[in-house]
């Protein structure tokens, strides 16, 4: 299908953009008559998730706040089992990256355990390379942080969803943003696989649309390890800014730039490298530079990383320093038991036919943005709509969300990031 027309309702200089995909959703049918539902009596469902995040590779600074979503959304959700009769289960996984290939030999052992779902991984190009084994079993597969816009159209028998928001939303943002700031010209050093090609494509649109010049953008495999050539290209074409579309890459990467002399304002970073860097750099190396990643900033969502932060302590957690798509994947497992309560069913096609319905997408139900309120709507015989921390989340057809937010960030002299204020 054709994927569904961008509004871009925010400007990007104001810091954050808020973005919304037009309606590409199918109405969920249902018995519309002036019959009240009769309430749903709960049964025993003893639901089992695996996760398939990175604990290991080049994006492990994503496992923590998302392992920590997972488990903290679990936590809430066993809270209200004797309500809901609903019982949830995590087995824990490491998705690993393209080199070291742990999701060779985890996912067959997630899906040995008889899971119903498994939420991961972070990375597309990682997900991509094991979606036909999870969906081929009849699983569902839903990722907190994929965002190549691949899984628009896979074949994924209705499978595959995901809370973060496709990159046609970031590199729109990213790029209108490189040329707000007066760019005329750009290099990209671009890495090859379906997230960092895909992201540079749109980037590319959205940059040269507002009337500026891509004027290089080599690529490296996953797995390399030096990158001058890459440099040397872009740096030969002068470009005024210069996007680094990588994963931890960066921390080889930024160096042979700042030894170049690029400074840190021409540097624009991606959700897949906005990490926090006072441990890796000189103090003041990345001072002035700026990056986007989709999801509310920390501010924004204050009382839920307060609360996330008091049940990580309480469980035994190292505190987090980073919260990148820990929101988005704490919506994912909410949204899935919600799904099997509503369905009344642990089987993985039976849970993703509820999902669409559970997020909104049908355009009906009753907001609410806990899994206990949630609940308490299905088990009264009424039509649930989640709206999560992350997002609205909102699912069309082929398990986008049809909502998101991009914000966009700034480096300080400590090589840590804020939201950007202009």
């Amino acid at each position: 299908m054709a994927r569904s027309r961008l509004l871009v309702s925010s400007v990007a200089l104001a810091g954050v953009a808020a973005l919304t995909l037009a309606g590409c959703s199918s109405e969920t049918s249902s018995d519309e008559d002036d019959t009240a539902a009769a309430p749903m009596e709960g049964g025993d469902l003893a639901l089992t998730i695996g996760t398939a995040l990175p604990q290991t590779g080049d994006l492990a600074f994503l496992g923590p706040p998302e392992e920590a979503g997972v488990a903290y959304a679990q936590s809430l959700i066993n809270e209200y089992t004797e309500e809901t009769g609903l019982d949830l289960e995590i087995v824990w996984g490491d998705s690993g990256d393209l080199s070291n290939r742990a999701f060779e030999t985890e996912i067959p052992r997630l899906l040995g355990e008889d899971v119903s779902a498994i939420v991961g991984a972070a990375s597309s190009g990682v997900s991509l390379q094991f979606i036909d084994e999870v969906v081929g079993a009849g699983v569902i597969q839903f990722s907190p942080a994929n965002t190549s816009d691949a899984f628009t159209t896979y074949e994924d028998d209705g499978l595959y969803f995901r809370t973060a928001p496709s990159d046609v939303l970031q590199g729109e943002v990213l790029g209108n943003f490189i040329a707000e700031e007066g760019h005329q010209t750009l290099g990209m050093i671009v890495l090859n696989d379906a997230y960092g090609t895909g992201l540079a494509n749109y980037i590319t649109e959205a940059f040269e649309a507002a009337g500026g010049e891509v004027v290089a953008a080599p690529t490296f495999n996953p797995g390399d390890t030096t990158f001058t050539s890459q440099v040397s290209e872009v740096l030969a074409e002068d470009p005024d800014a210069i996007v680094v579309l990588t994963f931890d890459q960066a921390k080889t990467i930024v160096p042979n730039l700042v030894d170049e002399g690029v400074a840190a304002e021409q540097m624009y970073f991606v959700d897949g490298n906005l990490a926090d860097y006072s441990a890796d750099f000189p103090e003041g190396t990345l001072e002035g530079a700026k990056g986007t990643y989709p999801g509310p900033t920390p501010e924004q969502v204050q009382a839920w990383v307060d609360d996330l932060n008091v049940f990580v302590e309480e469980d035994g957690r190292d505190a987090l320093t980073d919260y990148t798509y820990g929101p988005e994947s704490y919506d994912a497992v909410n949204l899935l038991a919600l799904a099997a309560l509503q369905a009344q069913s642990t089987d993985g096609a039976a849970i993703a036919a509820e999902l669409q319905e559970i997020s909104g997408g049908s355009g009906e139900g009753e907001t609410c943005t806990t899994f206990a309120d949630c609940a308490d709507i299905i088990l009264g015989g009424g039509t649930a709509d989640y709206d999560g921390i992350s997002s609205p989340v909102t699912f069309d057809d082929v398990g986008d969300p049809t909502e998101g937010i991009i914000n966009i960030y700034e480096y300080g002299a400590d090589n840590t990031y804020a939201a950007y204020t202009g």
